[in-house]
């Protein structure tokens, strides 16, 4: 506790001094340093966004897995997925046909 209320008097005298002590000081700052900051600040909206987008995601699979959790599959899901297991094309499937083609 100690360490940390040290740390914090340390912060806001190095603050106080910058502000006391600052000196105006006629710069120029060239547009390459504007784009370059809003690059930065575009980086981290990004990185947000993606965060929270795959955060959500995982909180809405959470949340329908306990939904679906109690339900059973009816027969008729299971002939339509056995179904559309059947019109999946397989890597053998299109080699054979090559092989029928080449003969």
């Amino acid at each position: 506790m100690f360490i940390m209320k040290k740390a914090v008097l340390t912060v806001l005298n190095t603050v106080c001094l910058s502000i006391i002590l600052a000196q105006p000081v006629y710069a120029y700052i060239d547009p390459a340093t504007t784009s370059y900051v809003i690059q930065i600040v575009a980086g981290i909206v990004i990185a947000c966004g993606a965060t929270i987008g795959i955060l959500w995601s995982r909180i809405k699979r959470k949340i329908k897995s306990k939904k679906n959790q109690g339900e059973e599959i009816s027969q008729e899901e299971l002939r339509s997925a056995i179904d559309r297991e059947k019109d999946v094309i397989t890597a053998d499937d299109l080699l054979g046909d090559e092989d029928k083609d080449s003969k």
